[in-house]
C-alpha cells in the first residue's frame, strides 16, 4: 500500500488481517538503499506469525518513518520511496522466496520464550536498529546476517569494494578471537532461571559452516520453548484400527482424482472429523486455561490447526469451523492450505484462532512421538504412519491396519483418565467411518 507525496511514494502497512498495533521487529533498509520489487522493507511480528512489508517496486528508499519496536497497523506510513533502478544484489534463495525473507532480531524471540512483551527488546534487537552503524557500509543481506548472528558491524574489517562489508567478512570475524560474542544475545533468557549452554568455538576442532536458521524456526522455536517451560506436558498413546476406514478413503480418493477439479482425499480429513467428535464429547480438550489459572475457557467453536511442513520449517494454518465441513470440503481446503504454505503466502489470519492442533508425520514414519502443546491450547494430536499388525479377535490373529495416535495435553486442565477416555473415543470414531456422521 502506498500513496504519492511530492515526488516520492509514501509506503504504508498493507492489509494484515485482524491484527492491530503489531510491533516492528526488523527494519531491513536505510535511507538511500536501492531495493527490488517485493524485497522486504521491514518485518512485523504478532503473537501468531511474522509478516514482511514488501517494496512496491524497484527503487530507492527515502526517509524511514518508523523504527524497531514501533507498533503499526494497516495504513500506517513506514517510509518514503522513489521508483527507479533497483538493487543489483543477488536474488533471495528459494527458501526466502517461499517464506517472507529475513528473520527477527536474535534477541527478540529469546525474550518471547520467557514471556516478555513482544515490544520489549528493541534495545537488544541489534545495535544498528536495522541499519548499519555509522561508518559501516553493508548491503541489506549482510546487515540481516549480522543481526541473526548478533554481530556488531562497527567491529568488522571490510574487504569489499569501496569499503563494503561482505558475508565472508562476517564469517571471518566469527572464526577470530571474538567468536564467542554471538552468545551474548541469549543472555536475555537468563530471567527464566535456566542456565544457558556455554558457548564453544567449534572451529578449534575442525572445519565448520555457519548456516542461518530459517526464519520460521527462529520465530516458532521460542514459542515452543515457552510452551514446554510453562505447560506440564503428558502424552497418552493408543492405536486405532482404521482397516475399513482406509479402504473407504481410497475409494473416495480414486473418485476425487477423476473429478473435473481433481483433489486428494487423505486420512487427515477423517482425523479432523474424528477430532471434532471427540472434542464435543470431551469439551475440556477444546478449552484454554484462564490467565488467572483458576478457570478454563470452553470454546463453542471448532478451529483445527494443521501442522504443515515447509522448506523453511513448520507452520500451523487453522481450518475454521471444521464441525460444519464434510470430507470433500476439508480435502479441498487442505489442498489450498498446503499450496499457500509452500508458497509462503499464509497470512496472520490463516494461523489465528485455533482450538486444537493435529501434527501428522504419517507420510514419513515413526511409531509414536510427543508433540508439544500449541499453547494457549491445552492438547495436540500427533499421528504417525499406520502399519499392518496382527490383532487378536478372540479366536485368532488377523492382519489389521493400525494407526498410532499420541495425544499430548496440559496436565493442569486434563488428567490422565480424561486423556485416556478422549483418545479411546477418538479411536472409536475412526474405527467405523459411519460414526463420523453422528
Amino acid at each position: 500500500m502506498s500513496t504519492a507525496t511530492a515526488g516520492a511514494t509514501e509506503v504504508k502497512v498493507p492489509d494484515i488481517g485482524d491484527f492491530a498495533a503489531v510491533p516492528i521487529i526488523e527494519v531491513h533498509v536505510a535511507p538511500g538503499d536501492k531495493v527490488n520489487a517485493e524485497d522486504p522493507l521491514l518485518t512485523l511480528e504478532s503473537d501468531k506469525a511474522t509478516l514482511d512489508v514488501p517494496a512496491p517496486s524497484a527503487g530507492t528508499v527515502g526517509e524511514v518513518l518508523v523504527k524497531v519496536g514501533d507498533e503499526v497497523s494497516e495504513g500506517t506510513p513506514i517510509l518514503l520511496f522513489s521508483s527507479g533502478e533497483g538493487a543489483s544484489t543477488t536474488p533471495p534463495s528459494l527458501v526466502e522466496q517461499q517464506e517472507p525473507a529475513s528473520g527477527p532480531a536474535a534477541a527478540k524471540p529469546v525474550a518471547a520464550a520467557v514471556g516478555a512483551p513482544l515490544a520489549a527488546p528493541p534495545a537488544v534487537a541489534g545495535a544498528d536498529g536495522g541499519q548499519a552503524p555509522a561508518g559501516a557500509h553493508a548491503g541489506p543481506s549482510v546487515r540481516r546476517m549480522a543481526r541473526e548472528l548478533g554481530i556488531d558491524l562497527s567491529k568488522i574489517d571490510a574487504s569489499g569494494s569501496k569499503g563494503r562489508i561482505t558475508k565472508d567478512d562476517l564469517l571471518g570475524f566469527l572464526k577470530g578471537p571474538a567468536s564467542p560474542a554471538p552468545a551474548a544475545a541469549p543472555a536475555a533468557a537468563q530471567g527464566s532461571g535456566i542456565p544457558e549452554v556455554p558457548a564453544q568455538d567449534f572451529s578449534k576442532f575442525g572445519p565448520v559452516e555457519i548456516q542461518a536458521l530459517p526464519r520460521i524456526k527462529k520465530v516458532s522455536g521460542p514459542f515452543l520453548h515457552r510452551s514446554w517451560l510453562n505447560v506440564p506436558h503428558v502424552t497418552h498413546n493408543d492405536d486405532a484400527d482404521i482397516t475399513e476406514l482406509d479402504a473407504y478413503r481410497k475409494q473416495l480418493d480414486t473418485a476425487a482424482k477423476g473429478d473435473r477439479n481433481p483433489y486428494r482425499v487423505t486420512l487427515l480429513a477423517f482425523l479432523v472429523k474424528a477430532v471434532v467428535g471427540a472434542l464435543k464429547k470431551h469439551p475440556e480438550f477444546n478449552s484454554s486455561l484462564s490467565p488467572e489459572k483458576d478457570s478454563i475457557i470452553l470454546k463453542q467453536y471448532y478451529n483445527i490447526g494443521i501442522a504443515v511442513d515447509t522448506p523453511g520449517g513448520l507452520v500451523v494454518p487453522v481450518v475454521k469451523d471444521a464441525d460444519r465441513k464434510g470430507i470433500v470440503d476439508l480435502s479441498r481446503e487442505f489442498m489450498e492450505i498446503s499450496a499457500k504454505a509452500r508458497d509462503g503466502k499464509l497470512g496472520p489470519a490463516d494461523m489465528a484462532g485455533g482450538t486444537f492442533t493435529i501434527s501428522s508425520l504419517g507420510g514419513i514414519g515413526g511409531t509414536s512421538f510427543t508433540p508439544i502443546v500449541n499453547a494457549p491450547e491445552v492438547a495436540i494430536l500427533g499421528v504417525v504412519r499406520s502399519a499392518m499388525k496382527p490383532v487378536w479377535n478372540g479366536t485368532e490373529f488377523v492382519p489389521r491396519n493400525m494407526l498410532p495416535l499420541s495425544v499430548s495435553y496440559d496436565h493442569r486442565v486434563i488428567d490422565g483418565a480424561l486423556a485416556a477416555r478422549f483418545t479411546r473415543h477418538l479411536c472409536y470414531l475412526l474405527e467405523d467411518d459411519r460414526r463420523l456422521l453422528l
